[in-house]
């Protein structure tokens, strides 16, 4: 069952909250010295949940925007090329 675009953006919404907690845990760790491998593992866990909401943003974009529209090549291309830098 496909989300409607207001769950999506509430659904990517509280995926940058979580994201935001995480990074201020991050900070903390490094403030109190934490042990660098902890620190590296909520990082890890930080740049997972980031590609995780990415991927939801241009699969929603994806089924919004260019199977609902029709781009001319140029508008096409650009779209390709952000999908292409965003998997790197």
């Amino acid at each position: 069952m496909a989300m409607s675009e207001q769950e999506t953006k509430r659904a990517v919404i509280n995926r940058l909250r979580t994201i935001k907690g995480h990074i201020q845990g991050i900070e903390k760790m490094v403030e109190e010295d934490k042990n660098c491998k902890d620190i590296l593992l909520q990082v890890a866990a930080v740049k997972s949940s980031l590609q995780k909401t990415g991927i939801v943003i241009m699969e929603n974009h994806t089924k919004s925007c260019l199977m609902d529209e029709e781009l001319d090549r140029e508008e096409l291309e650009k779209t390709i090329k952000i999908i292409v830098d965003f998997m790197k």
